[in-house]
């Protein structure tokens, strides 16, 4: 199994669920896999909403209060912008060292939530000719 992002590959799961891991060149310790094994994405094991979420914030003092990525100077309008773009997730992981998969599955965990409870009302288009 391979995970999402440039550093953790090879995932196979024990009969209990527990990842065994290997490390790869781009890994660099052991320190990288047992982050792996405290949460990090696992195949089907993934971070639920709720934790997701928590990896945004709101800061008045950085972009005007707009939500971003743990506390950091990335915006998600930003993150969601570079997807809508056609960047695919590997390539902004590239961008920004800091960044892991699960903080771009918040940005889009964040805009499903806004967007659930949004009403749009589409307009009427009269189809008879």
């Amino acid at each position: 199994m391979t995970f999402v992002g440039k550093r953790y590959v090879g995932a196979k799961f024990n009969e209990k669920g527990d990842a065994l891991l290997r490390m790869n060149s781009s890994m660099r310790s052991i320190d990288d896999v047992l982050a792996v094994r405290k949460g990090a994405r696992l195949g089907a094991f993934t971070m639920n909403e709720t934790d997701l979420l928590k990896r945004i914030t709101v800061n008045p003092k950085i972009f005007g209060g707009k939500p971003i990525i743990r506390g950091r100077r990335l915006a998600v309008e930003h993150v969601l912008g570079m997807l809508a773009a056609g960047d695919t997730p590997e390539t902004i992981l590239e961008g920004y060292e800091w960044l892991e998969p699960e903080d771009i599955r918040a940005c889009l965990a964040y805009a499903h939530r806004i967007v659930a409870h949004e009403r749009v009302e589409p307009p009427v288009v009269d189809t008879a000719v």
